[in-house]
């Protein structure tokens, strides 16, 4: 028997009143119109045309009929029974006679045109069931609600819950077992030996092969990426790398990875054959991606460490060389000066400086300089030149098992790729090295590559090679087979047929026309106002100043003032703050469970519902302790069966991941979007984006150097999304400190809540014209708070518009004819992004650093510049919207206090050596900061009741002004107690702090 999956809630809300319908919901469904009451006057008895309308009514509403009705809300009964003008106590008659209640049934289900759901229905339905299954992989408690949905819109009679959600149960075990037997059956005789062997011990080791595979490297050196490479070909070696999986939707596979990747090897051997084998198929694929994109972040971070090694190295050298190139510029003075002597006849000049000084002296003087001078302003291939031995440990391994392809403008680069490939092919027929293609080599490497006029230097040659291959890897000029982070993603753009087909629904989408014309016409009035409004204000807008700098109108800014904190503010915080009750952050999380259900969204990995006993009680330990960062032991209790160490470990392993974290925070921004204070603090459209650092003190390759923000040490940035609401709607993870444009809209494509944020503000570091372009095209608006803003441009559409005092601010004009020729283009990439088709953070590298896409990333920019000025404009001519940006990024700073708050454990350093663990962690913590809030909001409003109800003054404006990012009154370090009161745990509020009790006065006594 197929497992049950429903929850008792959600079964108990189906077909159900949960709660007594809206006044709304009664005047919609309950509202008899002139036919309803003609059907029901053919009654004789009012017991029964009162019976018969409220039946009527339940189907409409629910979609199905109560199997009792006294189940009916009063409110329903006493509404139909106001319209009909009968006493609503003779419904209880009604309820008595079950065989009138089902000849009404088929009256009712025949008047309204539904069905009932018979054989042929739930034939239906499980082909739909079936169609649904095979382009996506939702959990079964969603597929309950979308057929559930579906029956709705196709008007049949909702069956029983049981009767549901055991065919949706028994329809996917069916599909997901033919599922596995035509993924196996891809496979020949060979491969499948192939595969069963990688979970076979073998005699003397003590990790299975599949084991081996999976466990990626850690480190960053050349023997690291000699033994990633290897790890590469060992997994090519399995032979399952060429099966078509084209076919096979994305969720699915996820969902096979996702179990393979933590699911112990004994586990998968219990499978079944064909679900082994299909499991295994789809999981040495990914494996294949995603240690490809592990050889190329050590690639990237041997590389970057070289240099930085390489440029510390040389500078030591020269402060040691410091004295001898003094001694030598000296020498070589004193002889210039003679030269230079007007007094002196030139070759006296010469004998003397000779007879002085000496020639030999000179000449070392000459040599010395020579040595120890750099004419070079980039010192970038000074700095790589002592590693030549380390590159070439893995150089022709790493070239022969990656294959890479790039645009056009890389052609060069892969040409010297081949030629050195090539150079390390064994037998005869090698390419010389004076053949070795030059146009690869940029100035800053010729003094290196070609020291003595056209002689080609080996060793600098391949330096310079593996170095431009580092930087196109970065850029997105090459990209690379089989990978999922630097793969092309050009090619996942909506082309061809898939276009035309979606191009009108795209436009609508995003509200844009095909043809560019109306929408520049659009732009440039727009742009003419915005310089207007600005120019004509200059008088009165006293934090704006323009000045004559070098021929050229400057602009200049004035810091922001302060907003003053009215007094009423600052004792309404006080005063809620007093009232705040002091909880321990684990209880808190206990009780934002009781009444969000947050541990629900937690499945296991298997995606059945298992019967595990206190299953909340595990997850919110789970989740504290990743969260501050003080491992499963400081929580775990072996006295409590829900707390020990093995039940946390397994709960840990199987439960708390990406996906389940995802739902669970998506659980919490939307309770605090129903929430009627946080809709006083915004309505969920706006939001910032900033980085919070770590450092990462344990060896990783998925850390980066940045000695502003980790010194010594590497680490990794955690740039998360803040909404005005002041919850966090998404989070990524980035090695080091990557620059932020590259991620800023990610966030906002791939967050899974309820908020819909159309702008964003975030700091300079965030911006860039690509990004304006972007975000224009995808409906959104971009506000960051610039830095430099006497250095940014002034963009104009018509040359030859007078726009008064700012017109040599705005002397730079538009490329309209590069917008329009682009326009469909772009409309397609942001197509291709609103649709999920192509990952922002991929598009976004190449657009920003050129390849084949280059002429569209310039329209994209030159459309951005046209947002920006826009932006600037209003930046500069609008106080209040400067001072919206700077509360908005002032909340994510705020929540980044807490988050450092929480997360204290281990000198608040990041100890996780692999991407996944960095980013469930991470998360982890986003979602607990996420509970503080929530919970933090609920008690400042029945903190804000009580002061309403003794008089104190709460004015709007204030109310406006507070933040749930509050955390004085959680304790968040000793003991973990994770027991709630019966009262609590039922999801009644705790009592507020009296603070005038004499407790509080003592608890205040330093």
């Amino acid at each position: 028997m197929p497992v049950e999956f429903l929850s008792a809630e959600q079964a108990a809300r189906y077909g159900r009143f949960a709660v007594d319908p809206t006044p709304e919901q009664l005047t919609r469904y309950f509202f008899l119109n002139e036919a309803d009451l003609a059907l029901i006057a053919e009654r004789r008895r009012d017991h029964n045309k009162l019976g018969f309308a409220v039946q009527l009514c339940a189907l409409r509403y629910l979609g199905t009929f109560l199997p009792n009705p006294i189940q009916l809300p009063r409110v329903v009964v006493q509404h139909v029974a106001q319209q009909l003008e009968v006493s609503p106590e003779v419904f209880l008659r009604y309820a008595l006679r079950e065989e009138t209640r089902y000849t009404h049934r088929r009256d009712i289900v025949a008047y309204l045109g539904y069905r009932e759901f018979d054989e042929f229905q739930v034939f239906r339905l499980i082909r739909w069931i079936y169609a649904h299954l095979a382009v996506s992989a939702v959990r079964p408690s969603v597929l309950f609600d979308l057929a559930t949905a579906h029956l709705l819109a196709q008007k049949v009679v909702l069956p029983g819950v049981r009767v549901l959600e055991r065919l949706i149960a028994r329809v996917r075990e069916r599909y997901t077992a033919r599922s596995f037997l035509g993924l196996s059956r891809r496979l020949n005789s060979e491969q499948e030996q192939v595969l069963e062997q990688l979970l076979v011990l073998p005699t003397g080791k003590w990790q299975t092969p599949l084991e081996v595979l999976r466990t990626p490297p850690s480190r960053v050196g050349a023997m690291s990426l000699y033994h990633a490479l290897y790890r590469v070909e060992q997994i090519r070696a399995v032979g399952v790398g060429e099966v078509d999986l084209s076919d096979v939707p994305a969720a699915r596979q996820a969902a096979l990875i996702r179990h393979a990747l933590t699911a112990r090897v004994q586990l998968i051997q219990r499978m079944s054959e064909e679900r082994r084998l299909a499991t295994l198929l789809v999981f040495l694929q990914h494996l294949e991606r995603t240690a490809t994109d592990d050889v190329l972040d050590i690639f990237d971070g041997l590389m970057t460490s070289f240099a930085l090694r390489g440029e510390a190295r040389r500078r030591r050298e020269r402060l040691r060389s410091l004295k001898d190139l003094d001694q030598a510029a000296l020498l070589l003075r004193e002889a210039t000066l003679m030269l230079l002597d007007s007094n002196l006849p030139a070759e006296r000049a010469r004998e003397l400086a000779l007879q002085k000084l000496g020639e030999q002296a000179l000449r070392e003087a000459a040599g010395k300089v020579a040595a120890l001078a750099s004419p070079d302003e980039d010192t970038h291939a000074l700095a790589l030149s002592g590693y030549y031995t380390t590159v070439r440990r893995f150089q022709r391994v790493f070239l022969q098992t990656i294959t890479f392809t790039g645009t056009p403008t890389a052609t060069p680069l892969l040409d010297a790729l081949e030629f050195l490939k090539a150079r390390d092919e064994p037998g005869q027929g090698k390419p010389r090295w004076s053949d070795a293609p030059r146009s690869v080599v940029p100035k800053s490497w010729e003094r290196q590559v070609f020291p003595f006029g056209g002689q080609l230097d080996q060793q600098a040659y391949t330096l310079c090679v593996m170095d431009r291959l580092h930087q196109a890897l970065k850029r997105r000029e090459v990209f690379v087979e089989r990978s999922e982070r630097y793969g092309d993603p050009r090619a996942e753009l909506l082309q061809g047929d898939a276009w035309l087909e979606a191009r009108d629904d795209v436009c609508r989408a995003l509200e844009r026309s095909l043809d560019p014309r109306p929408e520049l016409e659009l732009l440039s009035i727009e742009l003419e106002n915005a310089f207007r409004e600005v120019e004509e204000r200059l008088s009165v807008n006293s934090s704006l100043s323009l000045t004559q700098e070098d021929g050229h109108t400057t602009l200049h800014l004035a810091a922001p003032e302060a907003i003053p904190e009215p007094e009423s503010l600052k004792v309404l915080r006080a005063e809620i703050s007093a009232r705040l009750p002091v909880v321990d952050l684990a209880e808190l999380l206990m009780e934002v469970h009781s009444f969000t259900g947050l541990a629900e969204a937690f499945t296991h990995v298997a995606e059945g519902r298992t019967l595990v006993r206190h299953l909340p009680l595990s997850l919110c330990a789970v989740l504290l302790s990743q969260a501050c960062n003080i491992g499963l032991k400081a929580v775990s209790r072996p006295d409590v069966e829900a707390l020990t160490l093995p039940r946390l470990s397994w709960i840990a392993q199987n439960y708390v991941r990406a996906d389940t974290i995802t739902a669970a925070n998506a659980l919490l921004v939307n309770a605090q979007l129903e929430l009627p204070l946080a809709q006083s603090w915004g309505g969920g459209e706006v939001a910032s984006a900033d980085g919070l650092r770590f450092v990462v003190p344990v060896r990783t390759i998925n850390a980066g150097w940045n000695s502003k923000y980790f010194g010594a040490q590497r680490g990794v940035t955690y740039y998360n999304f803040t909404s005005d609401q002041f919850t966090g709607f998404h989070g990524i993870v980035i090695p080091g400190t990557l620059r932020d444009s590259l991620y800023i809209l990610a966030g906002l494509l791939e967050q899974q809540t309820r908020l819909d944020p159309r702008e964003i503000m975030a700091d300079t570091h965030g911006y860039s014209d690509v990004v304006f372009g972007l975000f224009a095209l995808l409906g959104y608006k971009f506000s960051p708070r610039l830095a430099d803003l006497s250095d940014q441009r002034f963009w104009r559409l018509d040359k030859d518009a007078d726009y008064g005092a700012l017109n040599d601010l705005s002397r730079h004009t538009l490329n309209e004819r590069l917008i329009a020729a682009h326009w469909e283009d772009m409309l397609r990439l942001a197509g291709s992004l609103k649709l999920g088709k192509v990952g922002a953070t991929s598009i976004m590298r190449t657009l920003q650093r050129g390849g084949s896409l280059s002429s569209l990333g310039r329209a994209i920019a030159e459309l951005g510049r046209i947002e920006k000025t826009l932006y600037l404009l209003n930046y500069v001519g609008d106080e209040a919207y400067r001072q919206r940006i700077l509360r908005q990024l002032n909340r994510g700073e705020q929540r980044h206090s807490v988050a450092r708050a929480v997360f204290h454990g281990q000198k608040g350093e990041l100890r996780q050596r692999y991407r996944e663990g960095m980013e469930d962690q991470l998360s982890a913590l986003g979602l607990v900061v996420n509970a503080i809030v929530l919970w933090n909001t609920r008690y400042i409003q029945v903190a804000l009741d009580e002061l309403r109800s003794i008089g104190h003054p709460v004015n709007d404006e204030d109310v406006a002004r507070l933040t749930p990012l509050l955390h004085e009154h959680v304790s968040m370090l000793g003991k973990y107690d994770f027991t709630l009161s019966e009262d609590v745990a039922q999801g009644n509020l705790r009592p507020l702090r009296n603070p005038y009790s004499l407790e509080e006065y003592i608890n205040q006594i330093p």
